[in-house]
């Protein structure tokens, strides 16, 4: 028998039911006395222990239980949020109190979200290992804690990494040397099913834990089941929005449609596209087909930049300017605006902060992560009041004191609009609701031909405005307005 068929063989004798059981029974006692006691002995620096002063939340408790249950594998879809790296470390640290586990290993697929597992873990009692950046940094001290964990010198190690550092020849040549007892965590796991990283997953790591708000990958069914196929599938009950604000674990929220119109030119544009669209799905409508992957993301960035999206944000913010802890979402493509092609978040920025004199700052992939965390303190007391950003803050990153946000662009993917819904609503002190401004193209009036194409293209949108706007405390006002939208346009 080889090494990974000894690996898989030797996991599945545990007897993952009375693990379940186990820690159900221990909860069911622990819920009465308000605290969380594992073992009387002393504690170890950087060995897992739940942090005395957490509570679990039900939901959180029952996902241990559900993982243990699927015999140390599956996916937690969790709202954005609620809690998903807290969950991920109870269970390892159950898994360190019942099996003795000897390595828990996280990949992230940015560099600031190492940081904030960093910051988690170590109120677990965790010493976290950071591997990223420059291979001559981490490889070397990877090897020998790697052997000090197997050798018995060490009881347990955290290691915390970077999509792209996980997939490098320095990191992959490390894995063989995993011992089996080793937990991989994929964080926002999506990322994991592109077709470099999934053919990369170690298969001789057995327990496996998939994070994410949004496992299914957009127009990517092959992505989708090699992710459940590697880590497990969606464990039941899912905790949706709704069930989030439900529970307390993230704020309401007020939904505002902004609806806004496109110029001349860029109708001009906009019909031009999309008779093309038409004419690439008629042909080919699989992920596949690179022509209307190119088109359609041309389209998306002429919505997402339209120029009277900069007048619609204008009137909104000077009405706003005494507000702090502002998100602006920006597209990445560029407006022809007062005689300059710019790109759009340079022209919300310099309208924002020199032309009505609100306090913002640009936060974006290029952001050093010691700037990144001064510039989220500055954010915190008040020294800015809002951050003016393009997808970098789409996943994962936490920054509570967040509570308005106005998005001027976002893609067709419906992650990225969970993602920033999500983004928030986190809860913080002081913090009773949020509020979500989204500026909405109207699309224009087309050919009968052409509006076939766009009606079946728009539903998906305004479904998913739609059910948005259901969730939120202004429901009534937020549905109208986009019913309205609805009806206009028959879809």
């Amino acid at each position: 028998m080889d090494f990974l068929s000894l690996t898989n063989q030797s996991l599945l004798t545990i007897n993952w039911l009375k693990l379940a059981n186990n820690y159900q029974d221990k909860n069911s006692y622990q819920i009465k006395e308000k605290s969380y006691v594992y073992r009387v002995e002393k504690q170890v620096t950087g060995t897992p222990r739940i942090p005395y002063n957490l509570i679990l939340r039900d939901y959180q408790k029952q996902a241990v239980i559900n993982w243990l249950r699927n015999k140390g594998r599956g996916t937690l879809k969790m709202a954005t949020g609620s809690g998903k790296t807290i969950t991920a470390l109870a269970i390892t640290t159950e898994l360190y109190q019942q099996i003795d586990l000897q390595i828990l290993l996280v990949i992230c697929p940015f560099r600031h979200l190492v940081l904030q597992w960093a910051k988690e873990a170590e109120k677990f009692n965790l010493n976290p290992f950071l591997a990223f950046n420059n291979v001559n940094n981490w490889q070397k001290e990877l090897s020998t804690k790697l052997y000090n964990v197997t050798s018995k010198k060490n009881k347990f190690l955290t290691i915390i990494t970077t999509n792209s550092t996980f997939i490098s020849q320095g990191f992959q040549t490390q894995l063989p040397f995993f011992p089996e007892k080793t937990l991989i965590i994929g964080d926002e796991a999506h990322n994991l099913g592109s077709p470099k990283l999934q053919t990369l997953l170690p298969k001789s790591i057995g327990l496996r834990l998939a994070l994410s708000a949004t496992p299914e990958r957009y127009y990517d069914d092959d992505g989708t089941d090699a992710l459940i196929n590697y880590f497990g599938k969606v464990l039941q009950p899912e905790f949706t929005l709704g069930d989030a604000i439900q529970k307390k674990a993230l704020v309401s929220y007020n939904y505002y449609p902004i609806l806004v119109e496109l110029t001349e030119l860029e109708t001009l544009q906009y019909t031009k596209l999309t008779k093309r669209i038409g004419w690439e799905l008629s042909q080919d409508k699989t992920r596949n087909n690179y022509h209307l992957t190119a088109l359609l993301v041309r389209r998306s960035r002429l919505i997402g930049t339209a120029k009277n999206k900069i007048t619609a944000l204008k009137q909104l913010m000077e009405k706003r300017l005494d507000t702090n802890g502002t998100i602006f979402y920006c597209g990445d493509g560029k407006i022809d605006y007062q005689g300059k092609t710019e790109r759009q978040v340079d022209i919300v920025t310099r309208i924002l902060g020199k032309e009505l004199g609100y306090r913002v700052n640009i936060y974006s992939a290029n952001t050093p992560l010691a700037e990144r965390e001064i510039i989220k303190k500055q954010l915190e007391k008040g020294d800015l009041q809002g951050l003016v950003a393009i997808r970098c803050l789409d996943e994962g990153i936490d920054i509570p004191s967040i509570k308005n946000a106005v998005i001027l662009a976002s893609g067709s993917n419906p992650r990225q609009f969970i993602q920033r819904r999500g983004r928030v609503l986190r809860p913080a002190q002081n913090k009773t609701e949020a509020n979500i401004f989204d500026m909405i193209v109207i699309p224009p009036h087309l050919d009968r031909e052409t509006w076939e194409v766009e009606k079946n293209l728009l539903k998906k949108e305004i479904k998913r405005f739609i059910e948005f706007a259901n969730l939120a405390n202004n429901c009534h006002y937020a549905t109208k307005k986009l019913l309205n939208l609805k009806n206009q346009f028959d879809v």
